[in-house]
C-alpha cells in the first residue's frame, strides 16, 4: 500500500513538472475535450493543430468552438480526420466564397444584362437610399456546408455526433450567449460564424443570430460541462493590433470585440490544460489565400507541445478514436419540397428557379446550382435549407428570408468612341404589378440622351413575359460614299464625310422560355422608329440642300420610318464572363420578319434579317484563354429597304440594330445586307484583373453574298488589335491600337465601364 501511495505521489509529481498541475487529473482515464477559438482565416490553423492531437494519438471525446473554430470542429465532429480536412480546404476558394459571387451561369438573361450594367446598386425605400447590412449572405459556404455534412443531415442533438459537438453564437438583440447543441448542424455553425458587417445575421428559432465571438470566443467551460476533464485548447483569436493595422472596417471591428476577448482569453488561457497558440500575428482574418502557410503555423505551434500530447494519449487506455473515412456523396434524390417563408414569391417561381425534378437522383452540383438560381434573383435576404431523410429519399425544407427592399437604386458611368461620355441612373422595382415581377428605367445622360425601360415577370418553368422600350441616339462622321450606296442622295461633288445620325426607338413585347439559365427561346412583337438623318448637306450650299429627301430644321433625312415586325430569338451563353470569357460556349440568333411601315422612302416590301454568332472560350495553358467566335447574316426578300443592312467597323458591344463590330476599320465602315466574319482573341491573364489581348478578325460584306456563293471566298476585309484591359469596379476599362492590311490609317479603340 506504501508502494502504491509512492508511484501516485511520483505521478503527480512528474506531471506538475511538465506543467499539468492547471488541473486535477483523474485517477481514472480522462475525458479530452477540444476547445476552437474563433478567428477568420487564422482558424485554419485548427487543422494543423488537430492534425499533431490526432498524431500523437489522442482520443478526443468532446470538441467545441466558436466562428471558424465551429466550422472545423463541427467538420471534425461529424467524422472527417484532421488530415481530410487539410485536403478540403486545400481546394476550397474560402476567399470567393465569402464574396458570394454567384455564377454568371446561375443569372436569367434579365438577370445577366442587369449583373452587367451597374457600377452600384443600392436598396432605395421612401425615397431614401440605404445601405446593405452586410458583404455577404454566406450563401455559398452554407452550400460547401450542407454537401460535406450530409452524411451527418439526420442527427439533431449534436451529442449525439461521433465527437460529441458545441458552438456557440450571439443573440444581436439581446447581447446573450446562445449555446447551440442542437438542431441542423450547418445552419448552426454558420450562425456561430456570422461576422458582423461581413455575414448577414443568421435565424434560428426566432432569434436573430451573430458570431458568437462577440460573447464568448473560447467555450472552455461549455466543454466542460459536457463532461470534459482535460481540456486541450487552441487559440488564434486576434490581439488588439496598432493604429498601422487598423487598415480596414473589418480590422476595425474586429479591433472593438476584442477589448474584451483579449482579457477573457488571459483568465481562460490559464484553465487549458494544453495552450496551443500558433504564431500567426502576421496574418488577417481574411487571409484565405494564404491557408497553407496559416495550417502549417498550427501544426508547428501544436509540435511543440508533442510530448505532452503523447502522454496524454498514453493515459488514455483504449488509445486514439478508430474512424472509419467519410465518403462525400455527390448525388442525392429529393423526394418532397417544402417551401416556408415565400408570402410575395410563388412556389411556381421558386421550384421554376431550382430546375431540378422530385424523385430523379440530382448531384449536388446541381443542386448548388438551384440555389445559386434563387440568389441570383436578389429576391431573397436569406436561403437557408435543411436536407431530412424520409425513410424513401431526402426532404428539402427551403427556409426563405424574402428581402423586403423592393426599390434599389443603380448607377453607372461609361465611355467610349461612339457613344462618347455617358452617365446611368436606374430605378429597379421588383414587385411592380404582379408577385414575380421587376420593373426597371435606365435614364442615360451624356452627349447622347438616351433611356432603357424594361418590364419582366418571371414564371420560371412556363412562358415568361417581357416588355422593352428602348431609346437610342449617337454620332458619327462616316464616308459619304456609304450613305449613297444606301439611299438615294444627291451629288454634292464638295462632300466626302458627313455627320450620320442615329436615332432608334424601339418597342418590343415578348414571351420566352429559360432551361437552366442558360439557353432562352424568345418570340414576340416590335415597333421600331428609325431616323438616319444629317445637317451636313444643308450646310454645303442651296444646291444641294434643294432634294427630294425630307428636310426639317435644318436636318436632311435619309430614313423616317415606322417599321412593325414579329421576331423569334434561340440564345445559348455558358460564358463565365461577358467581356474577358475563359470557358464556355455562345450562341446568339435573331430572325426579324419585317411586315408593315409607314415607308418613309416609299420603297417597302415585306422582308426578313436573320443573323447569329457562335463562339466558345477554351483555356490555352495557365492564364492564356483563346476565344474564337463567327457570325453571319443577311436579308431575306426583294425590299430596297437598306436600313437595316449590316454595316461592319469600330470596336464595342451592343451595338443598336445591324451594326458589327469589326477591328481594323472605324465606325459603320463596310456596309452590305450579308457579312460573315470570323473573329479570335488571345486573352492573357497578366496579373488578376490584368489583361494582354491580341485580336484578329476577317470578313466578307456585301450584297446578295450568300446567294451569289461569295460568302465561302477568301476573306475581303481583316483587321488586328492589341490592346489592354482591366477588370475595374466601373467595369471593364479597354484600349485598343487597331489596324487593317488593306487601309492605310489605323485606330485607336477606347472604352471605360460597362456598356449600356
Amino acid at each position: 500500500m506504501q508502494m502504491k501511495k509512492a508511484h501516485i505521489l511520483i505521478i503527480l509529481a512528474f506531471l506538475h513538472f511538465f506543467g499539468w498541475s492547471q488541473t486535477d487529473l483523474p485517477q481514472e482515464r480522462p475525458k479530452v475535450g477540444v476547445v476552437l477559438s474563433g478567428g477568420g482565416a487564422k482558424g485554419l490553423a485548427h487543422i494543423g493543430a488537430l492534425k499533431v492531437i490526432e498524431e500523437s494519438g489522442i482520443k478526443v471525446d468532446f470538441i467545441g468552438g466558436t466562428s471558424m473554430g465551429a466550422i472545423v470542429g463541427a467538420l471534425y465532429a461529424s467524422g472527417y480526420s484532421a488530415q481530410e480536412l487539410d485536403s478540403i480546404f486545400r481546394v476550397t476558394d474560402f476567399a470567393g466564397m465569402i464574396q458570394d459571387n454567384v455564377p454568371r451561369g446561375a443569372k436569367t438573361f434579365y438577370e445577366k444584362e442587369d449583373s452587367e450594367r451597374y457600377a452600384l446598386t443600392l436598396p432605395f425605400t421612401n425615397f431614401h437610399v440605404s445601405f446593405p447590412q452586410a458583404i455577404s449572405g454566406g450563401q455559398n459556404i452554407y452550400n460547401e456546408l450542407v454537401r460535406l455534412l450530409f452524411h451527418v443531415k439526420d442527427v439533431q442533438d449534436f451529442k449525439k455526433l461521433p465527437i460529441p459537438f458545441l458552438c456557440i453564437a450571439t443573440n444581436v438583440e439581446t447581447g446573450e450567449q446562445v449555446l447551440l447543441d442542437g438542431g441542423y448542424l450547418p445552419e448552426a455553425i454558420m450562425a456561430s460564424g456570422t461576422f458582423p458587417s461581413l455575414f448577414e445575421p443568421s435565424e434560428i428559432d426566432g432569434n436573430v443570430l451573430i458570431d458568437g465571438g462577440v460573447v464568448n470566443n473560447y467555450p472552455i467551460d461549455e466543454i466542460r460541462d459536457l463532461g470534459a476533464q482535460l481540456i486541450i485548447g487552441v487559440d488564434v483569436q486576434h490581439d488588439l493590433s496598432t493604429r498601422e493595422s487598423l487598415s480596414s472596417a473589418t480590422e476595425i471591428l474586429l479591433q472593438i470585440n476584442n477589448y474584451r476577448t483579449v482579457n477573457d482569453m488571459r483568465k481562460k488561457a490559464e484553465k487549458t490544460d494544453i495552450y496551443i497558440k500558433p504564431d500567426i500575428g502576421e496574418f488577417s482574418v481574411i487571409d484565405f489565400d494564404r491557408g497553407q502557410e496559416i495550417i502549417s503555423k498550427g501544426e508547428d505551434a501544436a509540435l511543440l507541445l508533442k510530448e505532452k500530447l503523447s502522454e496524454v494519449a498514453q493515459l488514455q487506455a483504449d488509445g486514439a478514436r478508430s474512424r472509419k473515412r467519410v465518403q462525400v456523396q455527390d448525388s442525392l434524390t429529393i423526394n418532397r419540397l417544402i417551401v416556408t417563408g415565400n408570402d410575395v414569391y410563388t412556389r411556381a417561381y421558386i421550384k421554376g428557379k431550382l430546375r431540378f425534378n422530385l424523385a430523379e437522383r440530382i448531384s449536388f452540383e446541381k443542386l448548388k446550382q438551384g440555389m445559386n438560381n434563387l440568389a441570383a434573383t436578389g429576391n431573397f435576404k436569406a436561403i437557408r435549407y435543411e436536407l431530412v431523410s424520409n425513410g424513401l429519399g431526402t426532404d428539402l425544407i427551403l427556409k426563405l428570408k424574402e428581402n423586403p427592399t423592393k426599390m434599389f437604386l443603380k448607377v453607372a458611368a461609361h465611355y467610349d468612341d461612339l457613344y462618347k461620355s455617358s452617365a446611368l441612373i436606374n430605378l429597379t422595382k421588383k414587385n411592380f404589378l404582379l408577385r414575380d415581377d421587376v420593373a426597371s428605367f435606365d435614364f442615360i445622360l451624356g452627349d447622347h440622351i438616351r433611356y432603357n425601360m424594361q418590364y419582366y415577370l418571371d414564371k420560371g418553368y412556363y412562358w415568361s413575359f417581357g416588355i422593352n422600350s428602348t431609346f437610342t441616339n449617337f454620332d458619327e462622321e462616316i464616308d459619304f460614299g456609304l450613305i449613297r450606296t444606301n439611299f438615294v442622295v444627291p451629288d454634292a461633288p464638295n462632300v466626302s464625310e458627313i455627320n450620320l445620325e442615329v436615332t432608334d426607338l424601339t418597342n418590343q413585347i415578348y414571351l420566352q422560355t429559360v432551361l437552366r439559365e442558360e439557353f432562352a427561346f424568345t418570340l414576340g412583337a416590335e415597333h421600331k422608329l428609325l431616323q438616319y438623318s444629317t445637317r451636313t448637306l444643308n450646310q454645303v450650299g442651296e444646291g444641294v440642300a434643294e432634294t427630294s429627301l425630307s428636310q426639317n430644321a435644318g436636318r436632311t433625312f435619309f430614313d423616317n420610318s415606322n417599321y412593325f415586325s414579329a421576331f423569334g430569338k434561340i440564345t445559348l451563353d455558358t460564358y463565365d464572363d461577358k467581356y474577358f470569357p475563359t470557358k464556355g460556349f455562345l450562341f446568339d440568333s435573331d430572325m426579324h420578319l419585317y411586315l408593315f411601315s409607314s415607308d418613309f422612302n416609299d420603297n417597302f416590301r415585306k422582308f426578313a434579317v436573320g443573323k447569329a454568332r457562335i463562339g466558345g472560350a477554351f483555356p490555352l495553358f495557365h492564364n492564356m484563354t483563346m476565344n474564337l467566335e463567327t457570325e453571319g447574316g443577311l436579308k431575306f426578300g426583294t425590299s430596297a429597304v437598306t436600313s437595316f443592312d449590316f454595316v461592319l467597323g469600330g470596336f464595342g458591344n451592343d451595338f443598336v440594330n445591324n451594326f458589327i463590330p469589326f477591328f481594323g476599320y472605324d465606325f459603320l465602315s463596310l456596309p452590305g445586307n450579308s457579312f460573315v466574319k470570323a473573329y479570335a482573341r488571345l486573352d492573357y491573364n497578366v496579373a488578376p484583373k490584368h489583361h494582354i489581348l491580341f485580336s484578329s478578325n476577317f470578313a466578307n460584306v456585301d450584297d446578295d453574298l450568300f446567294r451569289t456563293g461569295e460568302w465561302f471566298s477568301e476573306p475581303s476585309f481583316s483587321g488586328y488589335g492589341i490592346g489592354y484591359g482591366f477588370e475595374s469596379f466601373l467595369g471593364p476599362i479597354q484600349i485598343y491600337y487597331s489596324w487593317s492590311p488593306e487601309i492605310d490609317t489605323s485606330n485607336f479603340f477606347f472604352s471605360v465601364g460597362y456598356w449600356f
